[in-house]
Formats: structure tokens, C-alpha cells, sequence
């Protein structure tokens, strides 16, 4: 869509005094507003322009003018000026990370509490899952006489555990076997690859072993399809009540979605490559068709782990948002990535 230089700047304007205000724009505070001298007249006209071509709107016949998803399209990718972190803010996201830098599952539920206590809205943080990731290695620990805790650990920093029993006395030389057969046959190997036929195929080819190891190779199965579900992380939601922006309705329809950890788990991990803003109908989910969504993906060891966004109204300081969520999946990243070197 191509702008003249005067309705690329009136439209930044609108959008801008839109978010600070929460009031329709007129022609006069916009004039007040632009860098440049112009009537009020000509303002009108432009501003009707705009709202032609789906950017702005007029919510009643005597108000100002107001942003369309569209216009906030049109500002996010080609007006807006992302506000850099401050050195002080960089300081005080980090002071709130690091109380829980040394625990992956704490880190991330830290996430989600101090970017909802930033921003004022809906967090979401997800935790790195095996889909994308390999097995690092695999643990036997002894808990009984006749039980033992298979614990999978992948390349993304994860790490669960199921606890199995045996028919049999289990023994250090045992787990031993255990250890080595499974680590030669499944170290090195995406996460998605265990899957019930695997096993099964896996059981067959060692022959006699395999009475032995049955409980073992079922316990792994299992630690490997819970390392598939994407765990979600959810803060402030009572946040969005506090907006005016949004009706009861469509809080209620925000909060129904956001019940639904696996659907907005999808949401968040279809996006790549770094930072995406969605805005309404763009996140093709009725639920958040009047909200926006503002995710980062962040990387564990130069691969993309997991994700964190907020979700609130359409109108918010896009680029002091944008700015924050970046730096704190960065930090995030960087966090887990030193984490997995140190194990």
C-alpha cells in the first residue's frame, strides 16, 4: 500500500495519540501533534483518505478518528520506531530473572509473572518441549528394590522422568545395561522419533534382552511423549479486566481461550523467527479476533525452544512492548543455553 510522506506521518500521529489517549484523534490535537504545519481542513482530508483505504475509522459521527487492525498493521511494519531498552530496564528485567536462573522450571514461570507485572497484561510463557529437540542422554536411578526413575534429558535443556517396576530384583550392573543399550540406540535422536512403533521395533531387535528391558523401554515411551507436550506458563490474566478497551464479552472469550493451554501453545509456537506481533483477525482465533498477541520465540543452543508473548487490547505501546519482550526472551535463551553447558 503506498502512502504519501503526508499520510504516512499522519497516519503514525493517530496511531500514536490513539494508544497515549485512549480518545479518538480530531483534526485540531492532530495538528498540534505533527511536525509540520498544515489546516485543519487538509487534515480532515487525509484523514478521510485513510479511513477509505481501511486504516482508520470513525467510531461516531462527531469523533475523531480511531486506528483499523489494518492501520495498526501499517504503523507496526513500516512507521513505528522501536524504543530501545534502557540500561536501567535491562538492570531491572534482569534482577526479576535472576532469582530463578538456575531452575528451568522456575525461570520460566518467573517469565510469565514479571512480564505480566511489566506490561499489565496476559503473559504466557511456554516450556522448551521435545518437539524440534534431541535426546541428550538417558539416566537410570535406582528408587527401590524393584523400581527405578528412567529420566530422558534433551538438547534443549529439558528433562523429565517416569518411575517403573519390575518383576525382578533390579541391581546397579542391570541399570548398568540399561544405561548403555538405551543410550547406543536413542542418544543423538530427535525426541519425535519415540514413538510406540519405534519401541516396538526397538524390543524386537534385542532379542533376548527384551524381557529384561520391557519396563524400562515402556517408562522411556512415556517420559518421551510427555517431553512432546508443550507445558504453558500463564500470568496476569485478571490484568485484562482493568482495560476499558475491552468489553466483558471479549475478556470472557480471552480468558476461555487461554484455558486451553495446548491451542495456545500452537498459537505461540507456529510463529518463528524471533518477534511477531498478531493483531486481531491475524491470530485466526474468534476468541482474540479484538486483541493483539506480541510473541518472541527464544533459542537454547542456537535452536527455537519455546516462546513468550502477551496477549491484551489492541491498543498498547507496541514498541516499548516490542522492545522489552525481545530483551527478555534473549535473556531467556541465553539463561538455558548456559544452563545445558553446565550439566
Amino acid at each position: 500500500m503506498e502512502l504519501s510522506e503526508r499520510k504516512r506521518k499522519i497516519l503514525a500521529a493517530v496511531v500514536e495519540l490513539y494508544i497515549e489517549t485512549g480518545e479518538p484523534v480530531g483534526s485540531k490535537a492532530l495538528c498540534d501533534n505533527l511536525d509540520f504545519t498544515v489546516s485543519s481542513a487538509t487534515v480532515r482530508n487525509e484523514m478521510s483518505e485513510l479511513a477509505e483505504m481501511g486504516l482508520l475509522e470513525q467510531p461516531h459521527t462527531s469523533a475523531g478518528r480511531v486506528p483499523c487492525q489494518k492501520g495498526y498493521r501499517v504503523y507496526i511494519d513500516t512507521l513505528m520506531k522501536k524504543r530501545p531498552v534502557t540500561k536501567e530496564e535491562q538492570r531491572y528485567i534482569d534482577s526479576l530473572l535472576l532469582p530463578s536462573a538456575y531452575d528451568p522450571e522456575k525461570l520460566l514461570d518467573g517469565v510469565a509473572r514479571a512480564l505480566a507485572g511489566m506490561t499489565k497484561y496476559a503473559a504466557v510463557s511456554t516450556k522448551p518441549g521435545g518437539s524440534g529437540a534431541d535426546i541428550r542422554a538417558i539416566q537410570f536411578v535406582q528408587t527401590s528394590r524393584r523400581t527405578a526413575m528412567a529420566i530422558i534429558m534433551t538438547s534443549t535443556g529439558t528433562m523429565k522422568s517416569r518411575v517403573f517396576h519390575c518383576d525382578f530384583d533390579l541391581t546397579p550392573d542391570i541399570l548398568r545395561v540399561f544405561f548403555r543399550v538405551l543410550n547406543e540406540k536413542l542418544a543423538g535422536l530427535p525426541v519425535a522419533t519415540v514413538t510406540p512403533a519405534y519401541i516396538q521395533s526397538l524390543a524386537a531387535s534385542l532379542g533376548e534382552m527384551t524381557m529384561l528391558m520391557s519396563d524400562a523401554l515402556m517408562a522411556v515411551l512415556d517420559v518421551a511423549q510427555d517431553l512432546m507436550q508443550t507445558e504453558v506458563c500463564l500470568d496476569g490474566e485478571m490484568n485484562l479486566l482493568y482495560h476499558n478497551d475491552l468489553g466483558q464479552s471479549e475478556i470472557r472469550r480471552i480468558m476461555d481461550f487461554l484455558s486451553r493451554p495446548q491451542e495456545l501453545s500452537r498459537l505461540l509456537l507456529q510463529q518463528t523467527n524471533g518477534l511477531k506481533v498478531l493483531i486481531g483477525k491475524e491470530t485466526h482465533r474468534p476468541e482474540l479476533s479484538e486483541s493483539s498477541v506480541i510473541v518472541s520465540r527464544y533459542n537454547v543452543a542456537g535452536r527455537e525452544a519455546g516462546a513468550i508473548a502477551i496477549i491484551g487490547p489492541t491498543r498498547m505501546n507496541y514498541g516499548k512492548i516490542m522492545s522489552n519482550i525481545e530483551y527478555l526472551s534473549g535473556s531467556v535463551g541465553r539463561m538455558l543455553t548456559e544452563l545445558l553447558d553446565m550439566e
